[in-house]
């Protein structure tokens, strides 16, 4: 290695050589051998006790991370070697220049996962580049939007007399169906070059950081039709479905309604279905303002429409990464919440050797907890091997000379399926002489959606699945699709129980990430008539825990 040269007048300056032990003294390497024989021990037992660090604590650690300007690269997995500097934005799919102290999840997020095999297409890191732009020049109280709005208090939309268009994500359902129908919305402004305004209902403000730099993704409060959001559904007579069958709008009006409401909800009907046709986008395109109320994951049949076919591919080139992707982009999780997630985690997960997640969510009624469920949950991790079975004979059990550190993290509104898991592997040695720790951080008793708080610990326990090594969910949950998607999880699905027995077998591997759209279009737009949507192209299938369903995969294998 060449020595640096400094000006000969600098003779303060100490100048660096690399060390030759070839040309040192006899004495010096005698000293150095010693520093370090008895520097030996202790650098061991420092390694040791970093590595197997206790995987349960019994006492309340939020004390010791209130914290959270930055969190200590020991808590994390810091043998990934990632580059921090780099990565931290994603591949790209992040832009820099956020304050951090703002949103802390933004950029921080890295330290926790894994690095992982999916980056996202230049195409797509553009395009979020592009509509930045966009949202920048036509967000909230700029004169584009401004004019816009004056527009829609005049109660008629003229084409091109604005240069902007919108479309706005009406809060509605559940957190996990809010997720997944934000993203797709977002997917569908990207598709047709609108603005994504988002209602913040009474929560989403407390949940997520702003996505979008410089401008806010949040509907103005004073927004002209915003008190009409609640009384939105399948009937309002400003849905597309009614004005289409009620003939209120054509393709050969010149004017047409400020605004037109889209009812793509479950129980929407086949005039709201026609959404999904592309001879029906034509006639939207002409609408300034776009107002969605939806708890479905719509996007498996964009895929569908050729409209959007060459876009799509451009965008996603594999597939089943459209939430993993557009989730990491938009929903960062407040500093609040990202408390919450980091002091659960540095204290119940992250010394563990594998994180194994389970999220049990059982539509049946009555509180729970069933046995047949518990029987399922064991049958499943069991039988595939994502947890070690327990030797209930013996007393005791010669220790393995590797033992791992397994942390199980549950998820459920009730106690009584994490108890028992507690309880099998508390009281019973693990025939591998693993140890397993399972840690559950709520059980609400049930769902409470309107509550802030409630839904603060539901998107802490979402994202906290996110960060497992394995993950297991449950069959029609959103909870579950959220948490694998943003972690780029492909999970085992525990299936639905008929008749409260346990099925057979107890789960199956996904064979995507993707999320499962529970209340597709069967329609074909050019026929006219009703077909199969899962058997239309290779990439949009039937989802494995909803035979009616519909998912987006990369590549298809037959069930």
């Amino acid at each position: 290695m060449a020595e640096r040269k400094y000006n000969h007048n600098q003779s303060h300056v100490k100048i660096w050589r690399p060390c030759d032990p070839w040309k040192r003294s006899g004495l010096e390497a005698m000293r150095s051998s010693k520093t370090l024989l008895l520097a030996l021990p202790f650098l061991i037992m420092l390694t040791f006790l970093l590595r197997h660090r206790p995987s349960d604590r019994f006492t309340d650690a939020t004390p010791f991370f209130n914290n959270l300007t930055t969190p200590p690269l020991l808590e994390v997995d810091v043998l990934q070697h990632v580059d921090i500097a780099e990565d931290k934005l994603l591949g790209g799919l992040l832009a820099d220049g956020f304050d951090g102290q703002s949103c802390l999840s933004r950029y921080q997020s890295i330290l926790y996962r894994k690095a992982l095999p999916y980056k996202p297409s230049s195409y797509l890191v553009s395009k979020l580049r592009k509509y930045e732009d966009l949202h920048k020049r036509c967000g909230p109280n700029t004169p584009s939007y401004n004019k816009a709005v004056e527009q829609l208090k005049s109660g008629s939309n003229v084409v091109g007399t604005t240069d902007c268009k919108y479309v706005v994500w009406v809060w509605y359902s559940g957190l996990g169906n809010r997720i997944l129908t934000l993203a797709s919305v977002f997917l569908y402004a990207l598709l047709t070059e609108r603005v994504l305004l988002v209602d913040r209902g009474n929560d989403m403000a407390s949940l997520f950081c702003e996505p979008f730099p410089e401008r806010s993704w949040f509907l103005p409060m004073n927004f002209p039709i915003a008190k009409m959001f609640n009384s939105f559904d399948q009937k309002s007579a400003e849905s597309y479905g009614n004005l289409l069958k009620n003939n209120m709008i054509k393709a050969s009006m010149g004017s047409l309604p400020s605004y037109v409401y889209l009812h793509l909800a479950h129980d929407y009907d086949d005039h709201d279905k026609l959404f999904f046709c592309d001879d029906d986008q034509a006639l939207l395109k002409r609408f300034t303002w776009l107002v969605v109320k939806t708890d479905n994951y719509f996007v498996p049949s964009l895929f569908l429409m050729p409209s959007f076919e060459d876009e799509l591919k451009k965008l996603f080139p594999n597939k089943e990464t459209i939430f993993h992707h557009l989730g990491r982009y938009l929903f960062h999780p407040s500093n609040h919440v990202w408390g919450i997630i980091t002091r659960y985690y540095k204290a119940y997960l992250a010394g563990a050797d594998e994180r194994i997640g389970i999220q049990v969510r059982i539509f049946d009624k009555g509180p729970g907890p069933y046995q047949y469920v518990k029987d399922q949950i064991s049958a499943c991790t069991i039988g595939e091997k994502l947890l070690p079975e327990v030797d209930t004979r013996r007393l005791a059990v010669n220790p393995s000379k590797n033992p791992k550190v397994k942390a199980v993290l549950m998820t459920s509104l009730v106690y009584g399926y994490y108890e028992n898991m507690k309880n099998i592997y508390w009281e019973h040695p693990t025939v591998t002489g693993d140890i397993i720790g399972v840690h559950q951080p709520s059980h609400e008793e049930q769902q409470r959606s309107e509550k802030p708080l409630h839904n603060m610990k539901a998107l802490a326990e979402m994202y906290l699945l996110s960060l497992t090594d394995v993950l297991v969910t449950s069959a029609w949950s959103t909870f579950g699709y959220v948490a694998q998607g943003l972690g780029g999880l492909k999970p085992w699905i525990l299936y639905k129980s008929e008749n409260q027995t346990t099925p057979n077998p107890p789960c199956q591997r996904a064979m995507s990430m993707e999320p499962c759209f529970h209340a597709p279009p069967f329609y074909d737009c050019k026929a006219k008539e009703g077909i199969d949507t899962g058997k239309v192209v290779p990439h949009v299938r039937h989802c494995e825990d909803i035979s009616w369903g519909l998912k987006v995969v990369d590549r298809y294998t037959e069930l």
